[in-house]
């Protein structure tokens, strides 16, 4: 059995998360700014079907990437050198969240609800969500979004409207946080496309460890912006 929250219920220790399905938590609670916040400070994301109540989640291992490791194959670096593209932040953010939530080969329906956009919308406009962006000729075609907290960056989704163009996102995204000393970006749960990008798993307790100092860092102020020679 999972606890249910109430709106002030704290959430429980990350050590009593299910084992199976792997890091369910707790359910109930609330989307508000802070319950989100206080949340990914804890190591802890919403991950829920529409209709149903919101769930809370923690798994064990956890899947990151810390910058330094960040692989980009030979195809990508070329592909990223052509400059026919426009890398931006911030300039589309929702829209970034509602190409998310389109349905993709082999999947019915998304996680990413209404309800969801609008908290996470709420989230970009106190400076806590971003979005990455890849523009092609005046056109959005690829980006990611997630939150970032101190220096730790947590990533929520992607999408591609054409080849490799969240990657060219999530490239710049990592080698800009790697600049801006960010020690680790969360990507929750394995896949091999991230793997291939240099995720790997660690443990929930060294996860919980490094985001503990990472979150009380300083963070960036003032707008995002890319430095210029992110492509090379």
């Amino acid at each position: 059995m999972i606890p249910w929250l109430d709106q002030r219920d704290p959430f429980p220790p990350l050590e009593s998360a299910l084992r199976e399905p792997n890091g369910l938590l707790a359910a109930g609670g609330d989307l508000s700014p802070q319950r989100l916040v206080n949340a990914y400070s804890k190591g802890i994301f919403p991950w829920f079907s529409p209709g149903d109540p919101v769930l809370w989640w923690s798994p064990d291992p956890r899947m990151v990437l810390f910058p330094s490791e960040l692989k980009v194959s030979r195809s990508l670096q070329k592909t990223l050198k052509k400059h026919d593209y426009e890398v931006r932040i911030d300039t589309a953010f929702r829209r970034v969240m509602q190409e998310c939530a389109m349905p993709r080969d082999g999947q019915q329906g998304t996680w990413i609800s209404p309800a969801m956009v609008a908290a996470y919308t709420e989230l970009h406009e106190q400076g806590f969500a971003h979005s990455v962006e890849t523009w092609v000729e005046g056109e959005l075609v690829g980006g990611l979004y997630g939150i970032a907290l101190g220096r730790m960056f947590y990533g929520e989704s992607m999408f591609s409207r054409a080849s490799d163009t969240s990657k060219i996102a999530f490239v710049h995204l990592v080698r800009q946080l790697g600049r801006w000393n960010f020690g680790m970006i969360d990507c929750q749960m394995k896949t091999a496309h991230l793997a291939s990008l240099g995720a790997r798993e660690i443990p929930r307790a060294e996860f919980g460890n490094n985001l503990a100092k990472l979150v009380n860092l300083a963070g960036i102020t003032g707008l995002w912006r890319f430095d210029n020679d992110l492509a090379e």
